[in-house]
């Protein structure tokens, strides 16, 4: 029995997307340059490099459908996404890319062939890990920045979308344990 597959990351990734957008909607513009320490990626920078993550999946799993990442050069792809994070773009340029190349991804995995999500990719040490487990890293990955994101919005004075989401079950809850109280 296969409880968690190819669907179910697909439909959990447009939900991680589609709430690291909300977030993205939520921090003003003028904010999209603010970093939490001197040398830490800015918000933009933060989400630009969330939309590039499915980039290295293409590049490991398709163009060059790598057996093994012993050796792999990932400083010339941190050094292209680091390029691509400064590049300029306004708020509404950057929540598009992150629509684009969410959907992009979403595509992609969702025309893989099973036998190829089951191969078996050599980690640099020697352990191994399945191509989907890979794909199953990205999404885990846009969670890690997206905490991060979280923690930007409350140091600019931000409510998150969740919080605030929450809030009125809250007071409804907290309202109804009032009125049992003796």
């Amino acid at each position: 029995m296969n409880l968690y597959g190819p669907k179910q990351l697909i439909d959990s990734m447009r939900t991680v997307r589609k709430n690291t957008i909300l977030i993205a909607e939520d921090i003003p513009e003028k904010d999209y340059g603010y970093r939490p320490a001197p040398k830490s990626r800015s918000v933009a920078e933060t989400l630009v490099h969330i939309a590039s993550l499915s980039r290295i999946d293409r590049v490991i799993h398709e163009e060059q459908h790598l057996p093994s990442l012993e050796g792999f050069d990932f400083g010339t792809l941190i050094e292209r996404s680091d390029m691509e994070e400064k590049l300029p773009r306004s708020k509404d340029q950057i929540i598009d890319l992150l629509r684009a190349e969410g959907e992009r991804w979403s595509q992609w995995v969702g025309s893989l062939p099973e036998a190829l999500l089951a191969e078996q990719v050599r980690m640099p040490g020697g352990a191994s890990k399945s191509r989907f487990e890979m794909l199953l890293g990205t999404k885990e990955h846009e969670m890690h920045h997206r905490a991060q994101l979280t923690v930007m919005e409350r140091l600019l004075g931000i409510v998150p979308h969740l919080t605030r989401n929450r809030q009125p079950q809250r007071t409804a809850s907290a309202e109804a344990a009032t009125q049992q109280a003796p």
